[in-house]
């Protein structure tokens, strides 16, 4: 579904921004493990990564922060600026990375070191404070900003030296307007346009990076059923506008839950509720959201008023929504 930035050229298939997930290499400078929470680690000669951390090392087990990360340039900068050294380990981070810029890691990232994989599940933690050896003595911490934590995908062993690379996750977006006339080229589309405008404006100086696509679809049923089987292992969200209402040739959510595994019926109940006592008729629509396997459809009224009100909503909720359809807990 990615592709350079730019345009297809053809009515219902336009490239909005994104590429193919980016890469960046580094190098590990240190491997560093601990037998008890909250003490500083201690650099190793090599250590083993399996299922749920590195061998020997307390922040191990069965949990989302498996192993940590800190570059080897935010340790420098707070050097500099506490006016005193620090050891890879202090600031009780497994990996010391050099050469990435980890301030940019998104979510979903993931960090090859030969047939290690991690994916980022955290980006920084809440302080220890006075439990914090680095804050006892400084009164601040990097960790805690500039730090990453990784879910274990695959296993091996590591050493310092080795190269490290980082695969930069876009967050795969799609936006469907299903409309007879605006396929037909009888009006301009004007629903998808600011349904891709409320993504980007919401994402703007987040850590995410959005890869967004939009089609123009006619209110039909096989073409819509066919673009989601299609589309849908390549996206982490698709949002559809239109054909959501009581008509003949509204079709939208039948098709959506025809595809469904599971719906989640809170999101659209809540916004009917709210916006029903103003616009009467918003209760008429049948708006759902619903999961195909790891992809969040969200299937929304054709107006524009109607698609500002609707994401205005389900953008409260998405970043933890994606979070959880990946078993990520973000309490």
């Amino acid at each position: 579904m990615t592709g350079g930035a730019g345009t297809t050229g053809n009515r219902g298939g336009e490239l909005l921004g994104g590429r193919p997930d980016d890469t960046a290499q580094g190098r590990l400078v240190a491997v560093s493990i601990s037998e008890r929470k909250g003490e500083i680690k201690t650099p190793v000669a090599r250590a083993v990564v399996g299922e749920f951390g590195i061998a020997g090392d307390a922040h191990a087990g069965p949990w989302h922060r498996q192993v940590s990360l800190l570059a080897q340039e935010s340790v420098d900068r707070f050097a500099q600026s506490a006016g005193r050294a620090f050891n890879p380990g202090d600031f009780a981070e497994n990996l010391t990375t050099q050469g990435l810029d980890l301030a940019d890691a998104s979510l979903l990232d993931r960090f090859r070191i030969g047939d290690v994989e991690l994916e980022v599940t955290q980006i920084g933690k809440r302080c220890h404070g006075d439990g914090c050896a680095v804050f006892q003595a400084v009164g601040r911490c990097v960790m805690p900003k500039e730090g990453l934590f990784c879910r274990v995908l695959g296993g091996g062993a590591v050493q310092p030296g080795e190269g490290i690379v980082q695969v930069k996750r876009r967050l795969r977006c799609l936006v469907v307007t299903l409309s007879d006339r605006a396929s037909g080229g009888e009006y301009e589309d004007r629903s998808g346009p600011r349904a891709v405008a409320c993504l980007q404006e919401h994402f703007a100086g987040t850590r995410w990076r959005l890869a967004l696509r939009r089609e123009v679809l006619p209110d039909d049923a096989e073409r819509l059923r066919a673009l989601l089987r299609a589309e849908a292992p390549a996206c982490d969200v698709i949002v559809t506008t239109g054909g959501t209402g009581i008509g003949p040739r509204d079709v939208t959510p039948d098709v959506v839950i025809g595809l469904a595994d599971r719906l989640v019926p809170g999101v659209m109940e809540a916004i009917r509720v709210k916006f029903g006592t103003a616009h009467p008729s918003a209760v008429l629509s049948r708006s759902v959201a619903a999961l195909m396997d790891r992809t969040l459809i969200y299937a929304l009224p054709g107006g524009v008023r109607a698609v500002e009100e609707y994401l205005g909503e389900i953008l409260k909720t998405l970043e933890h929504a994606v979070c959880m359809v990946h078993g990520i807990d973000t309490h």
